[in-house]
């Protein structure tokens, strides 16, 4: 009797990618992620959201994290059996935009309280000997996109009715 011993899949996929920090950079990264995570099936509803977040922190890293000659790395781990993706963007600034207070009527600043919307969890740690990692995990069981937030131009982007809002263009940067 042949039998054949069955193939197990990998729980856990990665893929990391240096990118260049350039404005069509921001937007390969976008689509890197996309690619990955329709190839490794990971669910729609983590896809969707990674979309959003790798746009954000990509035009950030590109934007305030931009060193003239270095790329910024997109990193992602998907954690098939905990229902989780790890995403990651070293950029090579290790310093941290001070926070600025946010008014309605400003062009900026929305990047990061989408990110915080859209993930269960995120942060930024030093990448020596001189950048920074701004990482963020998704997972399906809590979702804080289906929770209304507190900042009514956040529930306005993630929701789509932002139009010609300052945060319609949420990750604009990737998607020019």
């Amino acid at each position: 009797m042949d039998q054949t011993t069955p193939q197990l899949l990998p729980s856990v996929r990665v893929f990391s990618q240096l990118i260049s920090s350039t404005r069509r950079g921001a937007r390969l990264a976008r689509l890197l992620t996309l690619t990955e995570l329709h190839f490794w099936g990971a669910p729609p509803g983590i896809t969707e959201r990674a979309e959003q977040v790798v746009a954000e922190l990509a035009a950030n890293a590109v934007l305030h994290g931009g060193v003239p000659g270095r790329d910024f790395r997109l990193g992602l781990e998907l954690d098939a059996a905990a229902g989780t993706l790890r995403v990651e963007v070293t950029d090579a600034r290790g310093d941290r935009l001070p926070a600025v207070a946010r008014t309605a009527e400003a062009d900026g600043g929305r990047g990061l309280p989408l990110v915080a919307a859209l993930t269960d969890r995120w942060g930024v740690v030093p990448y020596p000997p001189g950048g920074k990692t701004v990482w963020a995990v998704l997972g399906p069981a809590t979702r804080k996109s289906d929770v209304v937030s507190a900042d009514p131009a956040v529930t306005a982007c993630r929701t789509g009715r932002a139009k010609g809002h300052p945060c319609a263009n949420t990750g604009a940067l990737a998607r020019s």
